[in-house]
């Protein structure tokens, strides 16, 4: 089953048995093997049990708190690994060094190569859309990345990059309901930012567990700068799976109508846009049915999910800074 998302205002998440169980007004919403599960999150307000607190923690589970719209709150995991050897390499490797530099440079590259992918196999799938001056922008910031040795100099380039793939994101939304005229991010002020943001949320949740499981500190990152409680590293390896995993949920969502604007709320004061209850369901449905579909991984040439590439990347990263492979390679994928 993988990641439990519950969203259930006022919830009682227990234990019974060898289950995690889910209670609203004393009925059993959700019962699930604890077996299945490598995730929790809870959106909004919820009674956690000590029990099951206790037992995720055995289990190596981890438990997001996120607010109802997927603002995140905090996190709850076990004790981090005991592999002190990667965390040594992660430290060692901080600042302008050959290996930062160099992971920085995969960061970007997969990213954007993804973003012009996306692009290409819209551009051919839609008759008489013409994307070509936007991938163009997006291939003029990938040319210069591998001669780049300079950390801020290659932020501009993902900045770019992404500006480029931003500016005709709205050429990707066949549904005219829906407008984009640019990332806003917080609050998010209209339905298609409100969805990037709440699927992003969501993958933080994913990478950062899977960097945790490898045995780095989040918090220290290479592209994005320190910063009290932010998870950099987290954010760093999330960079070539935001077109791949969130984007593409967005716009298969969007586009297919399995969204329509009557499933989004907007705050009447600060003009904030998301998710109604049964519009989170369904988001929550697409983006876990993502998460667990299957390709070729083009380094290991055989078949994972996505939630397995998670920890797959962040074990190349740990391979790289411990001397074990010359170079990182971002997922790219045709």
């Amino acid at each position: 089953m993988g990641t439990v998302y519950i969203t259930q205002e006022d919830a009682f998440i227990g234990k019974v048995d060898e289950r995690l169980n889910v209670k609203f007004e004393k009925k059993t919403i959700l019962d699930v093997p604890l077996l299945k599960i490598d995730g929790v999150v809870v959106l909004g307000r919820a009674t956690v049990s000590p029990a099951i607190i206790s037992e995720l923690l055995e289990r190596h589970i981890p438990l997001t708190f996120l607010t109802h719209t997927g603002g995140y709150l905090g996190r709850l995991e076990p004790e981090v690994t005991k592999n002190i050897f990667v965390r040594k390499a992660q430290w060692q490797a901080a600042g302008e060094s050959p290996q930062a530099i160099h992971l920085v440079q995969g960061f970007v590259r997969g990213k954007l190569k993804n973003y012009r992918q996306i692009l290409l196999r819209r551009q051919r799938e839609s008759q008489g859309l013409d994307l070509s001056k936007n991938i163009t922008r997006i291939e003029q910031a990938i040319a210069p990345i591998d001669t780049t040795h300079n950390i801020n100099s290659l932020r501009g380039l993902e900045g770019a990059g992404s500006a480029a793939y931003f500016g005709c994101f709205s050429e990707l939304i066949r549904v005219p309901e829906f407008d984009f005229n640019g990332r806003v991010r917080r609050p998010p002020t209209d339905p298609v930012n409100s969805l990037l943001s709440f699927g992003y949320a969501l993958l933080r949740h994913d990478v950062q567990g899977a960097i945790n499981i490898v045995g780095f500190d989040p918090y220290l990152g290479y592209l994005h700068c320190e910063r009290y409680g932010r998870p950099s590293l987290a954010l760093d390896l999330m960079e070539e799976f935001r077109p791949l995993v969130v984007d593409t949920v967005v716009l298969s969502a969007l586009n297919k109508c399995l969204l329509t604007t009557a499933d989004f709320v907007t705050e009447p004061l600060s003009g904030a846009v998301s998710l109604t209850a049964s519009g989170r369901k369904t988001f929550l449905q697409l983006y876990a049915q993502k998460k667990l579909s299957e390709f070729k991984h083009p380094v290991f040439g055989r078949k994972c999910t996505y939630q397995e590439a998670f920890e797959l990347q962040a074990r190349l990263v740990a391979k790289y800074l411990m001397g074990e492979i010359e170079k990182y390679p971002p997922l790219i994928l045709k």
